[in-house]
């Protein structure tokens, strides 16, 4: 079967994300190389892929309540928070965080990270990385972010434990 053809009872037509085609997002931290969003899957998923600096931060401490987002380390390190410990998935790891779970994430200290992410099901959340791009650059808002919370099924919470660890590596 090619690319163009599809079974009757497929949800959504094969999808290919060319790399030299992808959207790119960019913050002074990591480069995300936008691949599905949830409108081309029928909602059934949203992946990106993330490249990050040496030690640098990358969300803060939040949860879903109807997506379960997968990780997979492609090279170097990551450090997550997941509910309340702290754990490092290295190259080849993959993590399954449900949703109402609390989880955090940023390179770890020293090391790079080049990450899948995936969610399901997917939500629109490439808008949702356009936000925090034009936050970053001072063109939007960053109440705008809060305003989101059930649009993008993003809501962050305090984490005393990945407050310590960020504190611990700097």
């Amino acid at each position: 079967m090619t690319l163009s053809e599809s079974p009757s009872a497929a949800p959504f037509a094969p999808l290919l994300t060319r790399h030299a085609e992808a959207e790119t997002c960019a913050d002074p931290s990591s480069v995300m190389t936008l691949l599905a969003d949830s409108h081309q899957t029928a909602d059934g998923f949203t992946s990106y892929r993330s490249g990050f600096a040496a030690g640098a931060v990358g969300a803060p401490a939040h949860f879903h309540t109807k997506a379960t987002e997968l990780f997979f380390v492609i090279s170097g390190s990551l450090r997550v928070l997941v509910g309340e410990e702290v754990k490092v998935l290295n190259a080849g790891d993959f993590l399954a965080v449900p949703p109402h779970i609390p989880h955090a994430f940023a390179a770890a200290p020293g090391c790079e990270a080049d990450v899948l992410f995936v969610f399901t099901p997917g939500m629109g959340r490439f808008d949702y990385l356009r936000l925090l791009g034009r936050v970053m650059r001072g063109e939007a808002d960053a109440k705008e972010i809060a305003a989101s919370a059930e649009k993008y099924d993003n809501h962050y919470v305090d984490s005393p434990v990945w407050r310590a660890a960020l504190e611990a590596s700097a």
